[in-house]
């Protein structure tokens, strides 16, 4: 669980979501929580700058204080049935946060998140009232923003985790790209039924082998 956390902390570093010591990554199996240190340069970190962690937020592994986002990583947990949590101070994300009150769904891809994705309302880092908006903001949705401080993911795996912080950058990124143009077009509540009928129907984003009669 340790390896496993430090090697996405230093994945999303390198991708441009995490900067310095800003954001923080969870892993939950059972009843422990492997989550990044606090302080800790997340592009260098290693399984030694992981703490473990039973659900009750006491030290079972480790010789480093865990983040000081603990209780958000915990409420997320407690909430869902997640299995790992991102937390990014991701630039395009980060800016979205500063403005809008929700990202709305300009694109199909936004759905794997859920829909819109909400903004929970500002509150003061490391506190239990950033956690609950947090908590409050993420049901039902893959990933949410937090005004003026940035985003979070959540996944059934760390690698899903890691894959809705990076759709949800792209997606930030992308409205603002959009509304440089003009007012993005915001797809209806009938289009994005569509979407999720067909993406059922065709198993969208699974890999599917040929049946014999398609081989050549």
């Amino acid at each position: 669980m340790r390896r496993a956390v430090a090697d996405a902390a230093r994945h999303l570093a390198a991708a441009g979501l995490l900067v310095g010591t800003a954001g923080n990554v969870s892993l939950r199996a059972g009843e422990r929580v492997a989550v990044t240190a606090s302080g800790v340069v997340l592009g260098d970190c290693t399984p030694d700058d992981v703490t473990v962690l039973d659900l009750g937020g006491a030290v079972v592994e480790g010789r480093l204080r865990p983040t000081s986002e603990l209780d958000l990583h915990l409420g997320a947990y407690a909430a869902g049935d997640h299995a790992a949590v991102v937390h990014t101070h991701a630039p395009w994300s980060t800016a979205v946060a500063c403005v809008l009150d929700e990202l709305p769904v300009v694109h199909y891809q936004q759905l794997l998140l859920g829909g819109a994705v909400r903004v929970a309302p500002y509150a003061t880092f490391g506190t239990p009232e950033l956690a609950a908006a947090v908590t409050a903001a993420l049901e039902g949705r893959q990933a949410a923003l937090l005004a003026n401080h940035g985003s979070v993911a959540v996944g059934p795996t760390l690698a899903k985790a890691v894959e809705h912080a990076e759709l949800l950058e792209w997606l930030a990124a992308l409205h603002h790209r959009a509304a440089a143009l003009g007012t993005p077009r915001v797809l209806t509540e009938q289009q994005q039924a569509a979407v999720v009928e067909a993406a059922v129907r065709r198993r969208y984003g699974t890999p599917q082998e040929l049946d014999p009669q398609e081989e050549s």
